[in-house]
């Protein structure tokens, strides 16, 4: 009897163990990462790596951010670049994400589609990374100082954005600070020698 009371109570705990365990598991929920924002030349760093997928002669010939609210002085989290191989006659494009959201771009570094590349082509003529000595928080401040403050000052959510493109006829690499969401609509582009940081000229 006793022996048969000791097989009902262990079979009991069994059940009441197997109950306990066959409930509905905890989903564990990560907290979405925060966003990342990134200077001119930090995001350059990446992007100029990746591009060396195409070629060993890749080069860079342009590279612009978006501007992306709450990013700080100089920085953006979004950017992009072009590059060219001349051995192979083809320009790629590479963008860096560092935004999060439903409607975000992908993180990190995406490649776009192959293109043709003119060497000739004066526009797009690659330069040597060596000229890109200023970061674009430094180019930001020059341009504070040439009427850029004069805008964020009446608008601290004024749009600022950062164009890179080098100058063949004087052998000049410059960064183009930008005041407003695209060119079309700039308030104020500042130009500043991406190489010295010299102040260069103004655009209104």
């Amino acid at each position: 009897m006793r022996k048969l009371i000791f097989i009902l109570n262990a079979l009991l705990a069994a059940l009441t163990l197997v109950a306990c365990n066959s409930g509905t598991p905890t989903k564990t929920v990560q907290a979405p990462k925060p966003a990342e924002y990134l200077s001119g030349r930090s995001a350059f760093q990446k992007l100029y790596v990746a591009a060396h997928s195409v070629a060993a002669d890749v080069e860079p010939y342009r590279m612009e951010s978006r501007y992306t609210k709450g990013a700080g002085e100089g920085k953006s989290g979004m950017w992009r670049a072009d590059f060219a191989s001349p051995s192979k006659k083809l320009s790629k494009t590479f963008s860096w994400s560092g935004l999060t959201g439903p409607d975000a771009p992908q993180r990190g570094v995406s490649n776009g589609s192959d293109d043709t590349y003119n060497p000739g082509n004066s526009t797009t003529r690659i330069f040597d990374p060596q000229f890109l000595k200023v970061d674009t928080d430094e180019a930001f401040k020059v341009a504070q100082q040439h009427g850029g403050a004069k805008l964020t000052g009446a608008d601290p959510d004024q749009p600022v954005f950062y164009m890179l493109e080098f100058d063949a006829r004087k052998n000049q690499l410059i960064w183009h600070v930008i005041y407003g969401s695209s060119q079309f609509d700039a308030k104020l582009t500042v130009m500043v020698d991406a190489t010295s940081g010299v102040f260069l000229r103004e655009e209104k």
